[in-house]
């Protein structure tokens, strides 16, 4: 049985995040040939529609984020500390939460639909694409939260393979649907967001049946069901951090629409729908990595064993660093055939897309520190420092650059923004984790679980 106290950290992070890396990497897998098929089989306006549609999909995985990462926090915390009943009522109040708020999430878009979208960059050609596709997707609001929010208490609870046997699950199956709807159904673009909602319902399914057939530590029980406010102010307050880095991510998202849709059309938001593709299967597996060490620091940082958070936090770094590194120099050997797997014979779409994904991502092989960095915060319960360094890179530095270049050097001016703001932000984590760390007494000795 693996003990988070007491194992070696390398076998501890071995343990945990090549499940999350597998699992975060299949998904990246299943967006990018969701993308593929798209564009293969309905055009470049369809991946306009997505990359414009993303702005609400990000919405959705932020509600799942403020109430899965929280609640995850805690409970590892609580479990270190032997609470158990504790760690019970946290993840009983999360699952309501993880059906209530993705509901009212859903109201509010169906009332604003059109204008939302056309806020988010869709041009009138886009727009029936956008609205097609985000429909079907806000129609899978719950069990899409479900699958996401809840995978996590797996993962805390010490099944770290379980946890990516769902994310697994879901791509496959996603994957699968998606040739079936385009190109067998000729379903189009409703059929792509119907295959994102298929595989996420079953995921759903099968991460309810984990707590709700007996396999589970942790017990879903219906007395818990009822939200208690003082536990979701906590599981609020910590999960804060990612909730609000994924609602910069869409009013990024949403900016970098508009300015993309001003000085290069729609071609340039199909460009930059192809480069958010490749940046998410080459940062995935370092989110893995950020996700496998949480539970590691979480519980000793409840134990107050402090050199093992260290010892933890440093070898996430370094195999984050290293993974970006590796995806880094992959991107420029492989850009091209890369690139052209998205458009049929389009080659000014092509040329265009392996240009912005070279400049966009010229930095990525020191983001794997900005990541572990900023998730090493909310792992320790700190929300505070977590949001500041969540926000870094989307908000306090991104936006203001994506606003200013442009206007100087025209679409070549947001491609830059995206390195400048990546090296920024390194400047920033580091100072924060320097000051952190000096903090830290020494450790308590390692006992027995």
């Amino acid at each position: 049985m693996i003990s988070l106290r007491n194992d070696s950290i390398g076998k501890l992070l071995w343990e945990f995040s090549l499940p999350a890396i597998i699992g975060m990497l299949v998904n990246a897998l299943y967006n990018i040939i969701g993308r593929i098929f798209v564009g293969q089989g309905v055009g470049y306006l369809a991946i306009a529609a997505v990359t414009v549609a993303m702005p609400v999909m990000i919405l959705l995985m932020s509600v799942a984020m403020l109430v899965g990462v929280g609640a995850t926090a805690l409970i590892s915390i609580r479990m270190g500390e032997k609470k158990m009943d504790e760690v019970e009522k946290i993840a009983g109040n999360a699952t309501g939460l993880l059906v209530l708020l993705p509901l009212l999430l859903s109201f509010v878009y169906f009332f604003n639909a059109e204008p939302l979208l056309v806020l988010f960059g869709a041009s009138p050609e886009v727009l029936p694409y956008a609205k097609e596709y985000s429909h079907i997707i806000m129609m899978g609001a719950v069990p899409g939260a479900l699958a996401f929010g809840m995978n996590n208490f797996i993962r805390a609870e010490g099944n770290p393979r379980i946890a990516m046997l769902t994310q697994i699950i879901g791509a496959v199956i996603n994957i699968v649907c998606n040739y079936i709807y385009i190109f067998i159904f000729d379903w189009g673009i409703q059929g792509s967001a119907l295959a994102t909602v298929t595989g996420q319902t079953v995921s759903a399914i099968w991460v309810l049946s984990h707590f709700l057939m007996g396999r589970s530590r942790i017990k879903l029980r219906a007395k818990y069901l009822r939200l208690d406010p003082s536990i979701v102010l906590k599981t609020i307050t910590i999960g804060f951090a990612p909730f609000a880095m994924q609602i910069a991510n869409s009013v990024q998202q949403t900016l970098l629409n508009n300015t993309l849709r001003e000085y290069g059309g729609d071609i340039a938001i199909s460009a930059v729908g192809i480069v958010m593709s490749i940046s998410m299967l080459l940062l995935m597996p370092i989110v893995g990595v950020s996700q496998g060490a949480q539970p590691i620091i979480g519980y000793n940082y409840g134990a107050q064993n402090y050199e093992r958070v260290k010892e933890t936090l440093k070898k996430a770094v370094l195999v984050g660093t290293a993974m970006a590194a590796g995806g880094f120099v992959l991107l420029h050997l492989f850009a091209v055939p890369v690139v052209g797997l998205f458009s049929k014979n389009d080659l000014a779409l092509t040329e265009l897309a392996v240009h912005a994904s070279l400049v966009f991502l010229a930095l990525m092989p020191i983001v794997g520190f900005q990541i572990i960095g900023s998730s090493y915060f909310q792992a320790v319960g700190k929300p505070i420092q977590s949001t500041i360094l969540s926000l870094s890179r989307q908000v306090l530095l991104f936006i203001p650059l994506l606003l200013l270049l442009p206007r100087f050097y025209k679409i070549e001016g947001v491609w830059i923004t995206a390195p400048i703001a990546d090296g920024l932000a390194v400047l920033v984590t580091g100072t924060f984790l320097f000051f952190e760390l000096r903090k830290y007494k020494k450790p308590v000795p390692a006992l027995g679980d």
